[in-house]
Protein backbone atom coordinates (compact mmCIF):
# COMPACT_ATOMS: atom_id res chain seq x y z
CA UNK A 1 0.00 0.00 0.00
CA UNK A 2 1.85 3.30 -1.03
CA UNK A 3 0.57 6.85 -0.57
CA UNK A 4 -0.32 8.66 -3.62
CA UNK A 5 -0.82 12.04 -1.65
CA UNK A 6 1.19 14.33 -3.18
CA UNK A 7 2.63 16.39 -6.67
CA UNK A 8 0.10 16.14 -9.35
CA UNK A 9 -3.08 15.06 -6.80
CA UNK A 10 -5.05 18.09 -6.39
CA UNK A 11 -6.87 16.13 -3.92
CA UNK A 12 -5.81 16.80 -0.33
CA UNK A 13 -7.35 13.55 1.21
CA UNK A 14 -4.96 10.88 2.23
CA UNK A 15 -4.99 8.35 -1.01
CA UNK A 16 -3.47 4.69 -0.98
CA UNK A 17 -2.51 2.05 -3.80
CA UNK A 18 -4.23 -1.25 -2.81
CA UNK A 19 -3.08 -4.70 -4.00
CA UNK A 20 -5.06 -6.71 -6.21
CA UNK A 21 -5.30 -9.67 -4.08
CA UNK A 22 -8.65 -9.78 -1.58
CA UNK A 23 -6.62 -11.31 1.39
CA UNK A 24 -4.15 -8.83 0.69
CA UNK A 25 -6.63 -5.64 0.77
CA UNK A 26 -8.37 -6.99 3.84
CA UNK A 27 -5.14 -6.85 5.69
CA UNK A 28 -4.38 -3.22 4.24
CA UNK A 29 -7.79 -1.98 5.05
CA UNK A 30 -7.63 -3.44 8.51
CA UNK A 31 -4.95 -0.67 8.95
CA UNK A 32 -6.24 2.20 6.91
CA UNK A 33 -5.87 5.52 7.99
CA UNK A 34 -8.68 6.83 5.80
CA UNK A 35 -11.09 3.78 7.64
CA UNK A 36 -9.35 4.66 11.38
CA UNK A 37 -10.87 7.96 10.72
CA UNK A 38 -14.29 6.92 9.44
CA UNK A 39 -14.42 4.73 12.77
CA UNK A 40 -13.89 7.46 14.99
CA UNK A 41 -16.68 9.29 13.10
CA UNK A 42 -18.91 6.74 13.51
CA UNK A 43 -18.31 6.50 17.29
CA UNK A 44 -18.78 10.01 17.87
CA UNK A 45 -21.90 10.47 16.32
CA UNK A 46 -23.22 7.06 17.35
CA UNK A 47 -25.44 8.58 20.38
CA UNK A 48 -26.84 11.24 18.06
CA UNK A 49 -30.81 10.88 19.02
CA UNK A 50 -31.70 11.35 15.27
CA UNK A 51 -28.90 9.46 13.54
CA UNK A 52 -30.64 6.40 11.88
CA UNK A 53 -29.53 2.79 13.13
CA UNK A 54 -30.08 0.25 9.79
CA UNK A 55 -30.06 3.15 6.62
CA UNK A 56 -27.05 4.37 5.64
CA UNK A 57 -25.18 7.21 6.82
CA UNK A 58 -22.12 8.43 5.45
CA UNK A 59 -19.35 7.48 7.93
CA UNK A 60 -17.64 11.85 7.96
CA UNK A 61 -19.72 15.09 7.15
CA UNK A 62 -22.45 15.20 4.69
CA UNK A 63 -23.36 12.81 1.74
CA UNK A 64 -25.42 13.81 -1.65
CA UNK A 65 -26.91 11.68 -4.77
CA UNK A 66 -26.06 8.14 -4.24
CA UNK A 67 -23.69 7.11 -7.44
CA UNK A 68 -23.27 3.80 -9.36
CA UNK A 69 -24.98 1.22 -7.37
CA UNK A 70 -23.34 -2.38 -8.48
CA UNK A 71 -22.98 -5.90 -7.92
CA UNK A 72 -19.47 -6.94 -8.58
CA UNK A 73 -17.93 -10.45 -7.91
CA UNK A 74 -20.64 -11.36 -5.40
CA UNK A 75 -20.70 -7.42 -3.71
CA UNK A 76 -22.89 -4.96 -3.92
CA UNK A 77 -21.28 -1.34 -4.62
CA UNK A 78 -22.66 1.83 -2.79
CA UNK A 79 -21.00 4.94 -3.97
CA UNK A 80 -22.23 8.58 -3.27
CA UNK A 81 -20.90 12.06 -3.61
CA UNK A 82 -19.10 12.07 -0.23
CA UNK A 83 -17.82 15.78 1.34
CA UNK A 84 -14.41 14.99 3.29
CA UNK A 85 -13.35 17.75 5.65
CA UNK A 86 -10.80 18.82 3.12
CA UNK A 87 -13.17 20.10 0.89
CA UNK A 88 -13.89 19.31 -3.06
CA UNK A 89 -16.16 16.12 -3.19
CA UNK A 90 -15.22 12.65 -3.81
CA UNK A 91 -17.24 9.71 -4.48
CA UNK A 92 -17.77 7.91 -0.94
CA UNK A 93 -17.74 3.96 -0.99
CA UNK A 94 -19.24 1.21 0.69
CA UNK A 95 -19.84 -2.40 0.20
CA UNK A 96 -22.18 -5.29 1.71
CA UNK A 97 -22.94 -8.87 1.40
CA UNK A 98 -26.72 -8.89 1.49
CA UNK A 99 -27.62 -4.72 0.59
CA UNK A 100 -28.38 -3.94 4.23
CA UNK A 101 -24.62 -3.96 6.56
CA UNK A 102 -22.80 -1.69 4.89
CA UNK A 103 -18.97 -1.62 5.49
CA UNK A 104 -17.10 1.75 4.65
CA UNK A 105 -14.41 1.73 2.66
CA UNK A 106 -11.82 4.34 1.14
CA UNK A 107 -13.24 7.08 -0.88
CA UNK A 108 -12.85 5.67 -4.56
CA UNK A 109 -12.80 8.81 -7.27
CA UNK A 110 -10.59 11.51 -6.33
CA UNK A 111 -10.91 14.96 -8.36
CA UNK A 112 -7.82 16.17 -10.31
CA UNK A 113 -8.73 17.74 -13.39
CA UNK A 114 -12.50 18.76 -12.42
CA UNK A 115 -13.30 20.65 -9.34
CA UNK A 116 -15.67 17.58 -7.64
CA UNK A 117 -17.26 14.21 -8.84
CA UNK A 118 -20.57 14.25 -9.11
CA UNK A 119 -23.35 12.06 -10.04
CA UNK A 120 -22.74 9.19 -12.35
CA UNK A 121 -23.68 5.49 -12.92
CA UNK A 122 -21.63 2.52 -13.44
CA UNK A 123 -21.22 -0.60 -16.08
CA UNK A 124 -20.55 -4.11 -14.56
CA UNK A 125 -18.06 -5.87 -17.38
CA UNK A 126 -16.87 -9.13 -17.15
CA UNK A 127 -13.45 -7.61 -16.04
CA UNK A 128 -13.94 -4.56 -15.03
CA UNK A 129 -16.17 -1.48 -13.31
CA UNK A 130 -16.37 1.47 -15.70
CA UNK A 131 -17.65 4.06 -13.71
CA UNK A 132 -18.82 7.61 -16.09
CA UNK A 133 -19.73 10.39 -13.76
CA UNK A 134 -19.63 14.37 -13.90
CA UNK A 135 -16.62 16.05 -12.98
CA UNK A 136 -17.47 19.25 -12.55
CA UNK A 137 -15.82 22.41 -14.95
CA UNK A 138 -14.62 19.74 -16.59
CA UNK A 139 -17.41 17.32 -17.73
CA UNK A 140 -18.18 13.63 -17.84
CA UNK A 141 -15.71 11.49 -16.90
CA UNK A 142 -14.83 7.96 -17.18
CA UNK A 143 -13.16 5.74 -14.74
CA UNK A 144 -12.48 2.30 -14.30
CA UNK A 145 -11.83 -0.57 -11.97
CA UNK A 146 -11.21 -4.46 -11.60
CA UNK A 147 -9.80 -5.00 -8.10
CA UNK A 148 -12.01 -6.95 -5.89
CA UNK A 149 -13.10 -4.50 -3.85
CA UNK A 150 -13.19 -1.85 -6.23
CA UNK A 151 -10.62 0.02 -4.73
CA UNK A 152 -8.00 1.30 -7.24
CA UNK A 153 -9.95 3.68 -10.40
CA UNK A 154 -7.44 4.95 -13.09
CA UNK A 155 -9.46 7.68 -14.77
CA UNK A 156 -9.36 7.53 -19.42
CA UNK A 157 -7.67 9.83 -20.70
CA UNK A 158 -7.03 11.70 -17.38
CA UNK A 159 -10.11 14.41 -18.56
CA UNK A 160 -13.02 14.56 -19.75
CA UNK A 161 -14.38 12.16 -22.26
CA UNK A 162 -17.20 14.71 -23.28
CA UNK A 163 -16.21 17.85 -22.55
CA UNK A 164 -18.37 20.99 -20.66
CA UNK A 165 -17.87 23.16 -23.45
CA UNK A 166 -16.68 22.87 -27.27
CA UNK A 167 -12.89 23.76 -27.68
CA UNK A 168 -13.55 27.07 -29.80
CA UNK A 169 -16.35 28.46 -27.28
CA UNK A 170 -19.70 27.50 -29.73
CA UNK A 171 -23.05 26.74 -28.32
CA UNK A 172 -23.27 22.81 -27.88
CA UNK A 173 -25.97 20.99 -29.28
CA UNK A 174 -26.73 19.66 -25.57
CA UNK A 175 -25.75 20.16 -21.83
CA UNK A 176 -23.01 18.05 -20.14
CA UNK A 177 -24.07 16.63 -16.71
CA UNK A 178 -24.79 13.65 -14.90
CA UNK A 179 -24.32 10.80 -17.06
CA UNK A 180 -25.49 6.92 -17.46
CA UNK A 181 -23.74 4.01 -19.31
CA UNK A 182 -25.01 0.87 -21.46
CA UNK A 183 -23.55 -1.54 -23.85
CA UNK A 184 -25.69 -2.96 -27.01
CA UNK A 185 -24.05 -4.70 -29.70
CA UNK A 186 -20.21 -3.73 -28.93
CA UNK A 187 -20.67 -0.16 -28.61
CA UNK A 188 -20.93 2.15 -25.14
CA UNK A 189 -24.23 4.59 -24.77
CA UNK A 190 -24.28 7.02 -22.67
CA UNK A 191 -27.04 9.70 -21.22
CA UNK A 192 -25.92 13.07 -20.14
CA UNK A 193 -28.72 14.20 -17.95
CA UNK A 194 -30.10 17.83 -18.94
CA UNK A 195 -33.25 20.28 -20.05
CA UNK A 196 -34.16 21.58 -23.37
CA UNK A 197 -36.65 24.97 -23.47
CA UNK A 198 -40.22 24.58 -24.54
CA UNK A 199 -40.45 27.91 -26.95
CA UNK A 200 -44.19 28.47 -26.58
CA UNK A 201 -44.02 29.12 -22.76
CA UNK A 202 -40.49 29.82 -22.45
CA UNK A 203 -39.86 26.99 -20.16
CA UNK A 204 -37.65 23.94 -19.65
CA UNK A 205 -38.56 20.28 -20.46
CA UNK A 206 -36.59 17.34 -18.92
CA UNK A 207 -34.36 15.71 -21.43
CA UNK A 208 -31.22 13.22 -21.07
CA UNK A 209 -28.60 13.69 -24.44
CA UNK A 210 -27.93 10.24 -26.09
CA UNK A 211 -24.07 9.62 -26.45
CA UNK A 212 -22.34 6.55 -28.19
CA UNK A 213 -18.73 5.07 -28.22
CA UNK A 214 -16.29 2.36 -29.30
CA UNK A 215 -14.20 2.46 -26.58
CA UNK A 216 -15.00 4.62 -23.79
CA UNK A 217 -12.98 7.53 -25.22
CA UNK A 218 -14.37 9.20 -28.44
CA UNK A 219 -18.49 9.71 -27.92
CA UNK A 220 -20.83 10.92 -30.84
CA UNK A 221 -23.83 12.50 -30.08
CA UNK A 222 -26.74 11.21 -31.44
CA UNK A 223 -30.20 12.79 -30.15
CA UNK A 224 -32.37 13.35 -27.48
CA UNK A 225 -33.08 10.26 -26.09
CA UNK A 226 -36.98 9.94 -24.89
CA UNK A 227 -39.77 10.57 -27.09
CA UNK A 228 -43.78 10.23 -26.39
CA UNK A 229 -43.37 11.49 -22.99
CA UNK A 230 -46.30 13.03 -21.19
CA UNK A 231 -45.21 12.43 -17.99
CA UNK A 232 -42.72 14.81 -17.14
CA UNK A 233 -43.64 18.71 -15.89
CA UNK A 234 -42.63 21.75 -17.31
CA UNK A 235 -39.39 22.92 -15.11
CA UNK A 236 -38.43 19.41 -14.54
CA UNK A 237 -34.99 18.32 -15.97
CA UNK A 238 -33.56 14.86 -16.65
CA UNK A 239 -29.85 15.12 -13.94
CA UNK A 240 -29.13 11.37 -12.33
CA UNK A 241 -30.08 8.96 -15.06
CA UNK A 242 -30.15 5.17 -14.46
CA UNK A 243 -31.53 3.72 -18.23
CA UNK A 244 -32.11 -0.37 -17.16
CA UNK A 245 -33.92 -3.52 -18.77
CA UNK A 246 -37.22 -4.19 -16.20
CA UNK A 247 -39.30 -6.97 -17.04
CA UNK A 248 -40.41 -7.08 -20.84
CA UNK A 249 -40.05 -2.87 -20.52
CA UNK A 250 -37.06 -0.76 -19.64
CA UNK A 251 -36.96 2.07 -16.75
CA UNK A 252 -35.36 5.20 -16.64
CA UNK A 253 -35.01 6.92 -13.20
CA UNK A 254 -34.23 10.59 -12.53
CA UNK A 255 -34.14 13.28 -10.47
CA UNK A 256 -35.59 16.59 -11.11
CA UNK A 257 -34.01 20.00 -9.59
CA UNK A 258 -37.53 20.85 -9.55
CA UNK A 259 -39.68 17.63 -8.72
CA UNK A 260 -37.58 15.13 -7.75
CA UNK A 261 -37.91 11.24 -8.00
CA UNK A 262 -39.23 10.23 -10.91
CA UNK A 263 -39.17 7.12 -13.76
CA UNK A 264 -40.23 6.40 -16.65
CA UNK A 265 -41.21 2.76 -18.27
CA UNK A 266 -41.32 2.38 -22.26
CA UNK A 267 -40.01 0.96 -25.04
CA UNK A 268 -36.19 0.63 -26.12
CA UNK A 269 -36.37 1.14 -30.44
CA UNK A 270 -32.79 -0.57 -30.67
CA UNK A 271 -33.22 0.33 -34.41
CA UNK A 272 -33.74 4.05 -33.67
CA UNK A 273 -31.99 4.66 -30.23
CA UNK A 274 -35.23 5.98 -28.84
CA UNK A 275 -36.82 5.30 -25.79
CA UNK A 276 -40.59 5.58 -26.51
CA UNK A 277 -42.54 6.01 -23.12
CA UNK A 278 -45.56 4.44 -22.05
CA UNK A 279 -45.76 5.17 -18.48
CA UNK A 280 -44.32 7.51 -15.87
CA UNK A 281 -44.64 8.45 -12.07
CA UNK A 282 -42.84 9.82 -9.09
CA UNK A 283 -40.96 8.38 -5.85
CA UNK A 284 -41.41 11.76 -4.15
CA UNK A 285 -44.81 13.37 -4.11
CA UNK A 286 -43.81 16.87 -2.69
CA UNK A 287 -40.52 19.39 -2.62
CA UNK A 288 -37.33 17.09 -2.17
CA UNK A 289 -36.35 19.67 0.07
CA UNK A 290 -37.19 19.90 3.73
CA UNK A 291 -37.12 16.15 4.32
CA UNK A 292 -38.03 14.54 1.24
CA UNK A 293 -36.44 11.80 -1.12
CA UNK A 294 -33.78 12.99 -3.41
CA UNK A 295 -31.85 11.07 -6.44
CA UNK A 296 -31.93 7.77 -7.50
CA UNK A 297 -29.18 5.22 -8.05
CA UNK A 298 -29.84 2.18 -9.80
CA UNK A 299 -28.67 -1.28 -11.12
CA UNK A 300 -30.59 -4.65 -12.35
CA UNK A 301 -30.71 -7.09 -9.56
CA UNK A 302 -30.22 -10.18 -11.94
CA UNK A 303 -34.04 -11.41 -12.05
CA UNK A 304 -35.13 -8.69 -14.35
CA UNK A 305 -35.43 -6.44 -11.90
CA UNK A 306 -33.86 -2.92 -10.68
CA UNK A 307 -32.51 -2.19 -7.16
CA UNK A 308 -32.53 1.57 -6.65
CA UNK A 309 -31.75 3.40 -3.65
CA UNK A 310 -32.01 7.22 -2.57
CA UNK A 311 -30.61 9.98 -0.84
CA UNK A 312 -33.36 11.58 1.67
CA UNK A 313 -32.29 15.13 3.18
CA UNK A 314 -32.43 16.45 6.46
CA UNK A 315 -35.39 18.03 7.74
CA UNK A 316 -33.83 19.43 10.93
CA UNK A 317 -30.19 20.77 11.48
CA UNK A 318 -27.60 17.99 13.05
CA UNK A 319 -24.06 18.59 13.74
CA UNK A 320 -21.69 17.30 11.64
CA UNK A 321 -24.24 15.04 9.59
CA UNK A 322 -27.52 15.67 7.62
CA UNK A 323 -28.33 13.46 4.69
CA UNK A 324 -29.07 9.34 4.74
CA UNK A 325 -29.85 6.59 2.53
CA UNK A 326 -33.22 4.88 2.29
CA UNK A 327 -33.54 1.49 2.24
CA UNK A 328 -32.93 -0.49 -1.12
CA UNK A 329 -35.81 -1.25 -3.00
CA UNK A 330 -36.41 -4.18 -5.31
CA UNK A 331 -38.36 -2.50 -8.58
CA UNK A 332 -40.42 -5.21 -10.68
CA UNK A 333 -43.05 -4.68 -13.71
CA UNK A 334 -46.57 -5.34 -12.54
CA UNK A 335 -48.99 -5.76 -15.30
CA UNK A 336 -48.52 -3.60 -18.24
CA UNK A 337 -46.20 -1.22 -17.28
CA UNK A 338 -46.81 -0.76 -13.61
CA UNK A 339 -43.92 -0.36 -11.12
CA UNK A 340 -44.09 -2.55 -7.62
CA UNK A 341 -41.76 -1.71 -5.24
CA UNK A 342 -40.95 -3.62 -2.16
CA UNK A 343 -38.08 -3.57 0.28
CA UNK A 344 -34.36 -5.30 -1.10
CA UNK A 345 -31.79 -6.93 0.85
CA UNK A 346 -31.88 -9.13 4.08
CA UNK A 347 -33.96 -6.33 6.19
CA UNK A 348 -35.38 -9.13 8.42
CA UNK A 349 -31.79 -9.88 9.56
CA UNK A 350 -32.25 -6.94 11.75
CA UNK A 351 -35.54 -7.65 13.64
CA UNK A 352 -35.84 -9.11 17.24
CA UNK A 353 -38.22 -8.53 20.49
CA UNK A 354 -40.92 -10.18 18.19
CA UNK A 355 -44.54 -8.72 19.26
CA UNK A 356 -47.85 -10.06 17.49
CA UNK A 357 -51.49 -9.06 18.27
CA UNK A 358 -53.99 -10.91 16.40
CA UNK A 359 -57.38 -9.80 14.87
CA UNK A 360 -59.42 -7.12 16.67
CA UNK A 361 -61.95 -4.67 15.53
CA UNK A 362 -60.70 -0.58 15.24
CA UNK A 363 -63.76 1.29 16.22
CA UNK A 364 -65.20 3.92 14.23
CA UNK A 365 -63.90 7.46 16.02
CA UNK A 366 -61.39 6.29 18.43
CA UNK A 367 -58.22 5.85 18.45
CA UNK A 368 -56.43 2.61 19.86
CA UNK A 369 -52.83 2.85 21.70
CA UNK A 370 -51.72 -0.79 20.94
CA UNK A 371 -49.70 -1.71 24.10
CA UNK A 372 -46.43 -2.86 23.55
CA UNK A 373 -45.70 -1.90 20.37
CA UNK A 374 -43.41 0.98 20.69
CA UNK A 375 -39.86 2.11 19.51
CA UNK A 376 -37.86 4.48 17.41
CA UNK A 377 -36.06 1.99 15.45
CA UNK A 378 -39.06 -0.58 14.19
CA UNK A 379 -40.30 -2.67 11.65
CA UNK A 380 -44.21 -2.66 11.69
CA UNK A 381 -46.05 -4.71 9.11
CA UNK A 382 -49.80 -4.47 9.47
CA UNK A 383 -52.52 -5.76 7.47
CA UNK A 384 -56.13 -4.08 8.07
CA UNK A 385 -60.00 -4.86 6.51
CA UNK A 386 -60.76 -1.64 5.27
CA UNK A 387 -64.39 -3.10 5.23
CA UNK A 388 -66.45 0.43 4.01
CA UNK A 389 -64.17 2.48 6.26
CA UNK A 390 -63.63 5.74 4.03
CA UNK A 391 -60.29 6.51 5.97
CA UNK A 392 -57.89 4.74 8.44
CA UNK A 393 -54.62 6.04 10.16
CA UNK A 394 -51.75 4.42 12.12
CA UNK A 395 -49.91 6.86 14.05
CA UNK A 396 -45.98 6.11 15.06
CA UNK A 397 -43.44 7.82 17.21
CA UNK A 398 -46.64 9.10 19.07
CA UNK A 399 -45.85 10.22 22.69
CA UNK A 400 -48.86 9.37 25.41
CA UNK A 401 -50.39 12.48 25.58
CA UNK A 402 -50.18 12.95 21.43
CA UNK A 403 -47.99 15.94 21.48
CA UNK A 404 -45.83 14.46 18.83
CA UNK A 405 -46.97 12.03 16.36
CA UNK A 406 -46.25 11.06 12.91
CA UNK A 407 -49.55 10.06 11.08
CA UNK A 408 -49.86 7.30 8.50
CA UNK A 409 -53.60 7.66 6.70
CA UNK A 410 -55.01 5.54 4.49
CA UNK A 411 -58.11 7.09 2.02
CA UNK A 412 -60.07 4.41 0.78
CA UNK A 413 -60.79 5.19 -3.46
CA UNK A 414 -60.58 9.17 -3.06
CA UNK A 415 -58.00 9.47 -5.98
CA UNK A 416 -58.25 9.98 -9.44
CA UNK A 417 -59.98 7.57 -11.80
CA UNK A 418 -57.97 5.13 -13.09
CA UNK A 419 -59.09 4.45 -16.60
CA UNK A 420 -56.72 1.34 -16.54
CA UNK A 421 -58.67 -0.27 -13.82
CA UNK A 422 -62.67 0.82 -15.21
CA UNK A 423 -64.41 -2.16 -16.26
CA UNK A 424 -67.62 -0.85 -17.24
CA UNK A 425 -70.60 1.98 -16.32
CA UNK A 426 -71.94 -1.37 -14.86
CA UNK A 427 -69.67 -1.22 -11.26
CA UNK A 428 -69.17 0.72 -9.10
CA UNK A 429 -67.20 3.97 -9.61
CA UNK A 430 -65.21 4.05 -6.91
CA UNK A 431 -63.82 0.33 -7.61
CA UNK A 432 -62.23 2.15 -10.54
CA UNK A 433 -60.38 5.01 -8.41
CA UNK A 434 -57.02 4.96 -7.03
CA UNK A 435 -56.83 5.22 -3.09
CA UNK A 436 -54.68 7.67 -1.05
CA UNK A 437 -51.74 7.24 0.91
CA UNK A 438 -50.33 9.87 3.32
CA UNK A 439 -47.51 10.47 5.40
CA UNK A 440 -47.87 13.36 8.11
CA UNK A 441 -44.99 15.07 9.58
CA UNK A 442 -46.97 18.11 10.80
CA UNK A 443 -47.60 16.73 14.59
CA UNK A 444 -44.05 15.14 14.55
CA UNK A 445 -42.14 17.48 16.50
CA UNK A 446 -42.49 20.40 19.05
CA UNK A 447 -38.78 21.57 17.93
CA UNK A 448 -39.07 24.65 16.24
CA UNK A 449 -36.62 24.23 13.79
CA UNK A 450 -38.27 21.04 12.97
CA UNK A 451 -39.22 21.33 9.25
CA UNK A 452 -42.93 19.55 8.60
CA UNK A 453 -43.99 17.57 5.68
CA UNK A 454 -47.03 16.07 4.09
CA UNK A 455 -46.71 13.12 1.49
CA UNK A 456 -49.79 12.13 -0.44
CA UNK A 457 -49.12 9.45 -3.34
CA UNK A 458 -51.94 7.32 -5.44
CA UNK A 459 -52.49 3.48 -4.97
CA UNK A 460 -54.14 1.24 -6.44
CA UNK A 461 -56.04 -1.87 -4.13
CA UNK A 462 -58.92 -4.39 -5.88
CA UNK A 463 -62.05 -3.67 -3.75
CA UNK A 464 -61.64 -6.56 -1.94
CA UNK A 465 -57.95 -6.39 -1.47
CA UNK A 466 -56.46 -5.70 1.93
CA UNK A 467 -54.42 -2.88 3.16
CA UNK A 468 -51.05 -3.97 4.04
CA UNK A 469 -48.21 -1.83 5.27
CA UNK A 470 -44.46 -2.21 5.89
CA UNK A 471 -43.59 0.22 7.82
CA UNK A 472 -39.65 1.05 8.70
CA UNK A 473 -38.92 3.63 11.53
CA UNK A 474 -35.37 4.58 12.00
CA UNK A 475 -34.72 7.54 14.33
CA UNK A 476 -35.34 10.11 12.26
CA UNK A 477 -37.04 8.40 9.35
CA UNK A 478 -40.08 7.09 8.08
CA UNK A 479 -40.63 4.54 5.16
CA UNK A 480 -43.78 3.06 4.51
CA UNK A 481 -44.27 0.40 1.88
CA UNK A 482 -47.70 -0.34 0.60
CA UNK A 483 -49.29 -3.80 -0.78
CA UNK A 484 -45.79 -3.73 -2.98
CA UNK A 485 -46.86 -0.88 -5.04
CA UNK A 486 -45.67 2.41 -3.33
CA UNK A 487 -43.39 3.82 -1.03
CA UNK A 488 -43.62 7.18 0.98
CA UNK A 489 -40.92 8.18 3.10
CA UNK A 490 -40.19 11.06 5.21
CA UNK A 491 -37.82 12.77 8.10
CA UNK A 492 -39.09 13.13 11.45
CA UNK A 493 -37.67 14.48 14.27
CA UNK A 494 -39.83 13.69 17.49
CA UNK A 495 -38.49 16.61 20.76
CA UNK A 496 -39.36 14.19 23.36
CA UNK A 497 -37.79 10.93 24.58
CA UNK A 498 -41.47 9.59 25.24
CA UNK A 499 -42.61 9.73 21.23
CA UNK A 500 -42.59 6.24 20.60
CA UNK A 501 -45.71 5.06 20.94
CA UNK A 502 -48.15 3.11 17.89
CA UNK A 503 -51.58 3.85 17.52
CA UNK A 504 -54.88 2.61 15.08
CA UNK A 505 -57.92 4.64 14.22
CA UNK A 506 -60.65 4.42 11.82
CA UNK A 507 -63.12 7.08 11.06
CA UNK A 508 -66.91 6.99 9.94
CA UNK A 509 -66.89 2.94 10.22
CA UNK A 510 -65.28 0.12 11.84
CA UNK A 511 -62.10 -1.71 10.43
CA UNK A 512 -60.58 -4.77 10.97
CA UNK A 513 -56.94 -5.52 11.90
CA UNK A 514 -56.52 -8.64 10.32
CA UNK A 515 -52.96 -8.71 11.90
CA UNK A 516 -50.01 -6.38 13.37
CA UNK A 517 -46.43 -8.02 13.70
CA UNK A 518 -43.73 -5.41 15.22
CA UNK A 519 -40.36 -5.92 15.95
CA UNK A 520 -36.81 -3.59 17.21
CA UNK A 521 -34.35 -3.16 14.27
CA UNK A 522 -30.66 -4.23 14.93
CA UNK A 523 -28.09 -1.69 14.08
CA UNK A 524 -25.57 -1.75 10.53
CA UNK A 525 -22.94 -0.36 11.50
CA UNK A 526 -19.29 -1.82 12.75
CA UNK A 527 -16.74 0.93 14.00
CA UNK A 528 -13.57 -0.79 12.54
CA UNK A 529 -12.23 -3.20 9.54
CA UNK A 530 -12.28 -6.37 11.93
CA UNK A 531 -14.71 -9.05 10.13
CA UNK A 532 -12.73 -10.09 6.68
CA UNK A 533 -15.14 -11.54 3.76
CA UNK A 534 -14.87 -15.03 3.12
CA UNK A 535 -12.42 -15.86 0.40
Amino acid sequence: MSNENGRGCASQVPKFVFSDDLKEQEEQLSVDPLLQRFAASREKFASDHYRPLYHFVSPENSLNDPNGLCFWQGRWHLFHQGYPAEGRVHWGHAVSDDLIHWRDLPYAIYPDVEMHCFSGATLVEDDRVIAMYHGTEAGNMVAVSSDPLLLNWEKLTGKAVIPVASPDGTPLPYSVFDPCIWKKDGMYYSLSGGAMPHKPSDRKLRVDYLFRSPDLINWEYLHPFAEEDVFGLAGDDGACPYFWPLGDKYIMLHFSHMSSGKYMIGDYDTERDKFVICNGGRFNFGSWTAGGVHAPSATPDGKGGVVAIFNINTGYPTEGWDQIMSLPRTLTLAGKDELSQEPAGDIESLRYDHRHIDSLTIPANKEIVLDGIAGNAMEIDVEIDINNAPFVELNVLRSPGKEEYTKIAFAKQRGFQNWEKFIGWGASWYDSCDSLITIDSSYSSELPDALSRIETAPVFLNPDEHLKLRIFIDKSVVEVFVNGKQCVALRAYPGREDSVGVSLRSQGRDAQLVSLDAWQMMGIYQFSWSTPFAF
